[in-house]
């Protein structure tokens, strides 16, 4: 097979798995959207399986003869998206622990504020974990 083939047959090999995550992307942010746990969960696990899929398929292209740019790209996109996801998702899940501390106080914990009006935890040294 000459080069310019095996490079066409290497892309149509990737492209299915590539394609995969997309979709499986895709599917875990109506999820998030939606607020729907069991799917969020069903979601998360086929995505991590077609992550999982791509990069193996991936890391065998390059081995034998290197990946397209084009579909490198997309690769390293879903890559930026799912961290994307994951930073939404943690800055949802601080926030949520702040309401809760707020509306259900720990039982011999420190007091809610202070005298000069500030929280407990805010007024501890060190940085804050929201970015």
């Amino acid at each position: 097979m000459t080069e310019p083939r095996l490079l066409q047959a290497q892309a149509a090999e990737l492209e299915t798995p590539l394609q995969l995550v997309e979709e499986r992307l895709q599917a875990l942010s109506v999820a998030l959207q939606s607020q729907d746990s069991l799917a969020l969960d069903r979601a998360a696990t086929e995505l991590h399986q077609a992550l999982a899929a791509a990069v193996d398929r991936f890391g065998r292209a390059a081995r034998s003869g290197g990946v397209p740019p084009v579909l490198r790209q997309r690769l390293a996109a879903c890559g930026g998206q799912v961290a994307a996801q994951r930073e939404a998702l943690a800055r949802a899940t601080a926030s949520l622990d702040r309401a809760i501390d707020v509306l259900i106080p720990r039982v011999g914990g420190p007091s809610l504020y202070n005298a000069a009006g500030e929280t407990a935890r805010s007024a501890l040294p060190g940085g804050s974990l929201l970015a």
